[in-house]
Formats: structure tokens, C-alpha cells, sequence
């Protein structure tokens, strides 16, 4: 149960990273997220989660640490991508513009950026998580895989008829479907 909520944690973490990042870089998409409703970004659950997975806590040299966080999250990252667009026909990224990518995928200045997240995140902010999830119990790992879920297929709903992850915000879905009535 403890994977779950690191998932979770780390979802939501990677959501604020991301509110961050567009912020600071004055960007024009502001819905970074990756659910309808709850403010989570999958990507960062499941890369930190794959990470702690393979043992990461156990990594002592922190230089190791972060080529082993960076080629793990990265290699989720990648496949995470692969499935939105194979599965849902969206893009949530598109790193073709910085010309170190792998199609547009993955590309070499957020793999080192993944390599210092991961590396912090093992080191400062797992031990707390750990303890955290440690004392919550199962009805309130129902209550979130009962919301996670919900939201989940909702979303996917969503991005399997309009293809479009701008909609992943309430008030841009109602527009969209106010405009189509």
C-alpha cells in the first residue's frame, strides 16, 4: 500500500513542479495535469515509484543515485509518453524543440533535471513520505483508489473522444460542450 501513496505524493509533487515550470517560464499551457479533476501528473508517481521499486533508498553514492534516477524516470518517462499517444492519440509533451530528444519523448536537459529531482527526492523528501504513508490506513487508501479511479476514467473518456489535453480542466470541458450544443 505504501507504492500507492508514493505514487499519489509523488503525482501530486510533480503537479505543483509543473504549475511552477509554467509559471516561471510564462507558459501559454497552464492545465499541467494529466486528470480531469485531481491535480496529479502520472508521470512523476510512476517514475519515483519505479525508482524507490529498484531499490533507490539503498544507493549511497549520490552521483550514482542520480544517473540511476535519471536513466529510470527517463525510461518512464518515454514509455508513459509512448502510451498517451498510443492509447489516447494526445501529447502532453513535446521535447523536439531543445534537438536533444528522442522523439520528442525524451530529451537530455530534463534527464539531468530528473537525475537531481530523483536523487533530492530520495534523499530528502522519501524518508518523510515513507513515514506518512506508514500511518494511513485503509480507508483512506479506498478513499483515493475510489477518486483515483473515478477520475481516471473520466479522463480518459475525455481524451479518447476530443484528443485534446487542454480539456483537462472543468471550466475548458463545459466550454467545449456548451459550444457543441
Amino acid at each position: 500500500m505504501a507504492y500507492f501513496w508514493y505514487f499519489l505524493f509523488y503525482s501530486f509533487f510533480g503537479y505543483l513542479l509543473e504549475k511552477i515550470f509554467a509559471y516561471v517560464t510564462k507558459s501559454e499551457r497552464q492545465v499541467r495535469k494529466c486528470f480531469l479533476i485531481l491535480p496529479l501528473c502520472p508521470v512523476y508517481g510512476l517514475a519515483m515509484t519505479a525508482l524507490l521499486f529498484a531499490g533507490a533508498e539503498r544507493i549511497d553514492n549520490i552521483l550514482a543515485l542520480m544517473v540511476i534516477g535519471a536513466a529510470v524516470t527517463t525510461s518512464v518517462e518515454y514509455a508513459v509518453h509512448w502510451g498517451y499517444e498510443t492509447i489516447f492519440g494526445v501529447q502532453f509533451w513535446d521535447y523536439t524543440p531543445t534537438k536533444m530528444d528522442i522523439n520528442g519523448r525524451v530529451c537530455l536537459p530534463f534527464s539531468a533535471a530528473w537525475g537531481v529531482l530523483s536523487a533530492a527526492a530520495v534523499r530528502l523528501v522519501q524518508p518523510e513520505l515513507h513515514a506518512l504513508a506508514a500511518t494511513l490506513g485503509v480507508e483512506w487508501a479506498s478513499a483515493a483508489m475510489f477518486l483515483l479511479t473515478f477520475d481516471a476514467i473520466i479522463t480518459a473518456r475525455v481524451l479518447l473522444v476530443y484528443h485534446d489535453t487542454e480539456l483537462l480542466s472543468l471550466r475548458a470541458l463545459r466550454r467545449r460542450r456548451t459550444a457543441e450544443t
